[in-house]
């Protein structure tokens, strides 16, 4: 922008010519609004929807194969728990609230994330009315009984809470470990080559096939516009839209894995997914382990006095 001959200069001069003439400079760009509108937008990135946490807490700074080996034995111990164990719950609960309280991780954020098991655990609401057991409310519906068992509330309360955990416990592992150390992690602990070559690749291009699919939607509300107010096409039109798009989106996700794989193999890929990283554990991260593995043992020995077994 060239401003005009006999204008003011100098800072002073420069304010006044933009209020004379209105107009507005661009300002510096700002970081935090961009990352708000990022978040808040439909864009899907890798930096975007990643869930790990940045911290510098003993959590964050633990061992990733540490972290992997007592989520799964809290999962493991969390199935293995009876229905109606309700102290045992909430030992789980309270050691699971102390690692977050460690970790300094957000607890609004763990919940909010953790909530996703709910509407999969919904899926055992059916044990209400099926388990047999004391009756505790019976409706009758034209020539049907519907009963509620105290037994199928105590199961299906028991299967969602349960779920809840094991998503929390999973949520705080992914929370406060990056997904590159979470693949070094599986690797160093054995896990079969292949199973973590797909999870690595799921992980890097989930976000590529979600952006394929937001262009692929931007294009056919371009192409399918109607004034305001009216109807954008009968449900058959929609539904025989949408199998185009899902037929198209899976066709360039095929040819792209193909030539992934072609470009992979041309450079020398075993299937091996390698890391720089090769740290050794040392006694402290052995004596976390075996920590928690007691305290997990303790709650199993407890629930099964407390279900009287």
């Amino acid at each position: 922008m060239h401003c005009e001959a006999g204008a003011p200069r100098g800072r002073r001069g420069r304010s006044a010519y933009r209020r004379d003439q209105r107009v507005r400079l661009p300002d510096q760009p700002n970081l935090r609004a961009t990352c708000a509108a990022l978040r808040g937008g439909s864009l899907t990135h890798i930096q975007v929807l990643d869930v790990h946490q940045e911290g510098d807490s003993p959590i964050h700074r633990r061992d990733a194969r540490v972290k992997l080996v007592l989520t799964l034995a809290f999962i493991v111990a969390i199935t293995a728990l009876p229905a109606g164990a309700w102290l045992s719950y909430l030992l789980v609960l309270l050691a699971i609230g102390f690692v977050l309280g460690v970790s300094h991780i957000s607890p609004a954020l763990v919940l909010k994330r953790s909530l996703v098991a709910i509407p999969f655990a919904m899926a055992a609401l059916t044990l209400i009315f099926t388990r047999e057991g004391t009756t505790v409310v019976a409706v009758e519906l034209a020539q049907w009984t519907v009963s509620i068992s105290y037994e199928g509330i105590v199961a299906f309360s028991s299967i969602l809470t349960k779920a809840w955990l094991s998503v929390l416990i999973a949520t705080m592992l992914v929370t406060s470990t990056t997904f590159p150390d979470l693949v070094s992690a599986m690797r160093s602990l054995r896990v079969p080559k292949v199973l973590v070559s797909v999870i690595s690749f799921m992980y890097r291009y989930i976000f590529i096939i979600a952006d394929e699919a937001l262009r692929l939607h931007r294009a056919r509300e371009a192409r399918s516009a109607s004034p305001k107010g009216a109807a954008q096409g009968s449900i058959i039109w929609k539904t025989r839209v949408l199998g185009g798009m899902i037929g198209s989106l899976f066709l360039r996700s095929y040819e792209r894995s193909e030539r992934i794989h072609a470009a992979m193999l041309s450079r020398g890929f075993d299937g091996a997914i390698r890391t720089m990283s090769s740290r050794e554990l040392g006694p402290g991260d052995f004596l976390v382990i075996a920590a928690f593995l007691i305290y997990l043992l303790a709650v199993l020995l407890l629930s099964g006095i407390e279900r009287g077994t």
